[in-house]
């Protein structure tokens, strides 16, 4: 049995890029019973349901019944959840974090020390295994956790490891980026356009900065505008 099929993965946060990083699991070997999704309501766990995958509304059970734990909330609710849930985490134990913005710096000083942090940002072409994901290691992570993380999301996309400055630029260009126009997503998903970008613009965010640059002028000159204006934005969240 692979390795990768023998870990318990842990999503604590139920929104669309926990979603379609399970999803991109699935299909390949990682099965519904080694996944747990914890969310504070039912809202966006029936998904996950349908899928064989597990829930609670219980980030601690989420910690401690997990190797590898997905923290897939929003930036401002990072100190939050890491603070309810740093008692329970183990030095054996893998985090990471998906927030935008959200430093391995920053991180590594919420969780308790010796944590293995690793920075993903991915991006919603995920749910069609489509996507283009980068990681960042933390000071305590190893190659060997890289290579953990890349086994478990080669079916989600495209994953590379790189330096965390790239991170940022990532989340303008293709986090946010997709929804500036995304081909397959549209034809595979059987998704209105328009709830496509809804599913992408978090109210706030990166990508309705972007997209808000791109309506306010030319659209050539605007493209380019918007990733630096997403880009930007990616940088502004990890300051708050």
């Amino acid at each position: 049995m692979n390795l990768d099929a023998q870990q318990r993965i842990g999503f604590i946060g139920a929104g669309n890029m926990a979603f379609g990083i399970a999803k991109g699991m699935l299909s390949g070997n990682v099965l519904p019973a080694n996944i747990k999704v914890s969310a504070p309501s039912s809202m966006n766990l029936g998904r996950f349901q349908e899928l064989g995958i597990s829930v609670t509304h219980s980030n601690t059970e989420v910690v401690c019944g997990s190797d590898v734990v997905f923290v897939a909330v929003k930036p401002h609710m990072i100190p939050r959840v890491l603070i309810e849930v740093s008692q329970h985490i183990t030095k054996k134990q893998i985090i990471v974090s998906v927030a935008a913005g959200v430093t391995l710096a920053m991180l590594e000083e919420l969780l308790p020390e010796n944590s293995i942090v690793i920075r993903l940002m991915p991006n919603l072409p995920c749910l069609v295994q489509e996507g283009a994901l980068l990681f960042a290691l933390g000071t305590n992570a190893k190659g060997a956790d890289g290579a953990l993380l890349l086994s478990l999301l080669h079916c989600c996309g495209l994953v590379e490891e790189v330096p965390e400055t790239w991170i940022d630029v990532h989340t303008g260009l293709s986090g946010s980026g997709v929804a500036f126009g995304a081909g397959k997503l549209l034809r595979d998903s059987g998704k209105h356009p328009a709830q496509l970008r809804a599913e992408v613009c978090t109210p706030g965010g990166t990508t309705i900065y972007g997209l808000h640059t791109l309506e306010q002028g030319g659209v050539r000159a605007s493209v380019m505008s918007a990733v630096e204006s997403a880009t930007q934005r990616a940088r502004d969240l990890g300051k708050k």
